[in-house]
């Protein structure tokens, strides 16, 4: 419960962290290239900081406190957006590889036997989306996790699968499987 003198402490802690918010945006925006990003970092952490006044040890060192605040939230978007550029391009590149249906009939055909030797969560992720060609926000959907997950559970799926071709078929999945010459 918070008394009246820790209501009135905090009111004057968030009009102090409200004083100062264009040196705090100005902060930010030396750091982040994007203004409604750095907009958007200000906001959050002004949230978050309200909400946690009272963990604050020392009130006269409040405008310090929330530069720690900023920088942590500031890394904090910088390792997404590092996570989520890896990512996309991983999977932008496995998308420009697919291959047409006429290219399919010079793959090697070993893949089919190997499916059924993946883990359960893999072999459905290459039978609906790879060979069955499911729409992958109707099919995590269906499984009840988020496209993303599915992404990269796709993404294991395959190099898994890859991982498996490689070690039954040697040299011609070195090549690239295409025009195989080992035996089904």
């Amino acid at each position: 419960m918070t008394t009246p003198t820790s209501n009135a402490s905090n009111a004057a802690l968030e009009a102090t962290l409200l004083e100062h918010r264009d040196a705090f945006l100005g902060f930010v925006r030396s750091r982040v290239s994007d203004a409604q990003t750095a907009e958007d970092i200000l906001h959050d952490s002004l949230i978050k900081a309200m909400g946690s006044l009272d963990q604050l040890d020392d009130e006269a060192k409040v405008v310090a406190w929330f530069y720690q605040i900023l920088r942590n939230a500031i890394i904090d978007r910088q390792r997404r957006r590092k996570t989520r550029e890896k990512y996309v391009g991983q999977y932008a590149r496995e998308a420009e590889t697919r291959e047409t249906p006429a290219a399919r009939k010079n793959v090697c055909q070993c893949f089919h036997k190997l499916i059924p030797t993946l883990k359960d969560e893999y072999q459905e992720m290459i039978e609906a989306v790879e060979l069955g060609e499911a729409e992958t926000e109707q099919l995590a959907a269906e499984l009840g996790i988020t496209t993303n997950n599915l992404n990269v559970r796709r993404h294991r799926a395959r190099k898994q699968l890859k991982g498996r071709i490689e070690e039954t078929c040697g040299a011609c999945a070195a090549a690239g499987c295409l025009d195989c010459t080992c035996s089904p």
